[in-house]
């Protein structure tokens, strides 16, 4: 089993006529971003993706394979029609050699014949839209964009320049009409779009970058900010790509246990080596989840328990004559709290919980998404665009996994096992309240309904034993002896430390918020099962089961937020 299953996804776009003296400089450079990207997120494996023009395109191309990285030819046409485009032979060798060496994406389809028949070129602006189209697949796919740009706008459609713009600013090359017309939500998207500039001058009159960058300059660029690319890249891309290092770093590190948790493959029946890598994904985050989660609850319930004991410690201590130990007993139980809350806040237990259900529920939309066709709908579209993007920037890098991820469906002849629609529905949705998401949240709501019944038991018999403890103070007062007394308020006080503690620890764990949210989802996965079942064909159904992944994705955004917001804390103690 690999290990890293998340890959650290670099594309390129470059100009063809790169200036001679500035050729070797320039792969200098290349040689050392690939370098430094491997040497700061060892765990990552790098992933170029480029449409080996002659040029740029082909140079990086050949550095990522000198640094043993995965090379993707994401090509705008088939490969014969594609070589056309070669003048120069020695540049038409080196992308027969690397085409062989590499798997292939073919961004634009077939729309014409087979080279060399006269209505099968491509020719003028519908050739151009084809390099438009392989320009944007490769923006919308990759982590960081590596451009070999002189920084001039102008240029042609699809051209170096249209696809750096593209890929800053969202602005469509040409606001050409493209054969996936669908656009990504433009606001705020593109912050998430990272570029390492390497300024360049092209072998033409005016040939210079644009002023005031020099060649051989280095630049990282997002959306409309820069800094200096000799610098370290900006932060919070540095936090994502460190998120998708260590999550490859748990499971490797959890490999064995990993190995036998069975994923969504198994659920749907399909063989594990056919269902892909976002399945593979999928299994390893949901073990990783469930992992720290029970880390988490272990943590709580130690700590809440520390609380209540603390209380009762202090309560015998001012309660009862010669227990001036227990004021050691109160401070050492306080002690092994905050070694409890150190110990799961170094290691992230909390934020892996989180991050790693997260990414989970979302591979699992984009599951079965994929099986039912949908994500194939628009090689633009990802379940990830918007999943979580405002509300809560954390998981940025939980987005980029899902995205690299869309990549493995994509590559030419690769097995794309599937299922039929009704095989996705039932193990997806569930039949009734069997099975699916369906089962799961009537099980989960019942589950904290049950729990909740408990904590508010446990209140009013605290409650109880206070008012009754309180009236027998009151009527006895006379004729109770001080130690009777102070017996009587020590169990009045513990009562109602154990209800308080009971009540606070209930209140963490979220359980009245989420038996609200499993009850919602188990309606809407109930309605989402009938109306699937009315559905008249298969588009409905797809229709349906793209807007219930959305509502999924959206929920999951209040989950993470709610539980974001109730880490472990030893001043609440």
């Amino acid at each position: 089993m690999n290990p890293n299953i998340a890959p650290l996804v670099v594309g390129v776009t470059s100009h063809r006529n790169i200036a001679a003296d500035e050729w070797e400089p320039i792969r200098l450079r290349v040689r050392d971003f690939f370098a430094r990207l491997q040497r700061e997120f060892p765990h990552l494996p790098l992933v170029v993706l480029s449409a080996l023009a002659e040029g740029g395109d082909q140079l990086a191309a050949e550095e990522a394979l000198a640094v043993d990285a995965q090379l993707i030819a994401t090509l705008p046409m088939p490969r014969e029609q594609y070589a056309d485009d070669f003048t120069d032979a020695a540049a038409l060798a080196r992308f027969d050699a690397l085409c062989d060496g590499a798997p292939i994406i073919h961004v634009g389809g077939v729309r014409r014949a087979s080279r060399g028949a006269a209505s099968g070129l491509l020719e003028g602006k519908e050739r151009d839209l084809h390099y438009a189209q392989a320009g944007m697949y490769i923006s919308d796919h990759c982590h960081i964009l590596l451009a070999i740009w002189d920084g001039k706008g102008l240029g042609r459609l699809g051209g170096t320049a249209q696809i750096a713009t593209y890929h800053l600013t969202g602005e469509r090359p040409g606001h050409a009409e493209l054969e996936h017309p669908d656009v990504r939500n433009l606001f705020g998207s593109r912050s998430e779009r990272l570029a390492y500039h390497v300024v360049c001058s092209r072998d033409q009159d005016d040939g210079k970058p644009e002023l005031p960058l020099q060649p051989l300059q280095l630049l990282w660029r997002a959306g409309r900010t820069q800094c200096e690319g000799t610098r370290p890249m900006p932060d919070t891309f540095r936090y994502a790509f460190e998120r998708m290092d260590e999550f490859n770093l748990d499971t490797d590190h959890h490999r064995a246990s990993i190995a036998a948790h069975a994923g969504l493959a198994a659920q749907a029946g399909l063989e594990p080596d056919a269902a892909g890598r976002i399945d593979e994904a999928f299994r390893r985050a949901d073990w990783l989840a469930v992992h720290f989660q029970r880390r988490v609850l272990v943590s709580m319930r130690a700590l809440y328990t520390l609380a209540a004991l603390m209380g009762i410690a202090f309560t015998v201590y001012d309660n009862v004559p010669q227990q001036d130990g227990m004021l050691y007993v109160f401070l050492l139980l306080f002690a092994l709290g905050g070694v409890i809350v150190f110990t799961a806040n170094r290691r992230g237990w909390h934020r892996k919980f989180l991050d790693y259900r997260a990414l989970a529920e979302g591979l699992r939309v984009q599951f079965y998404w994929e099986q039912a066709g949908i994500s194939l709908a628009s090689v633009r579209e990802f379940p990830s665009d918007n999943f979580l993007q405002k509300q809560d920037v954390e998981l940025r890098w939980v987005r980029d996994v899902m995205r690299a991820l869309a990549l493995d469906r994509a590559i030419e002849g690769r097995q794309k096992a599937t299922v039929s629609m009704a095989e996705v529905i039932d193990d997806w949705v569930g039949n009734g309240t069997q099975g699916g998401q369906l089962g799961y949240y009537t099980r989960k709501a019942a589950q904290r309904a049950r729990t909740h019944r408990v904590t508010e038991a446990i209140g009013i018999a605290a409650l109880c034993v206070g008012i009754a403890i309180s009236i027998a103070l009151a009527v006895l007062a006379r004729q109770l002896s001080p130690d009777a007394k102070n017996e009587l308020v020590m169990t009045m006080a513990v009562f109602s430390i154990v209800g308080g503690v009971r009540s606070a620890y209930a209140f963490k764990k979220a359980d009245k918020e989420l038996i609200k949210q499993y009850r919602y989802m188990q309606n809407l996965f109930t309605e989402a099962r009938g109306t699937l079942d009315r559905a008249a064909g298969a588009d409905e159904r797809r229709d349906i089961l793209r807007l219930l992944g959305e509502a999924a994705l959206t929920e999951q955004v209040e989950w993470a937020l709610m539980h974001r917001q109730r880490p472990l804390e030893h001043n609440r103690l």
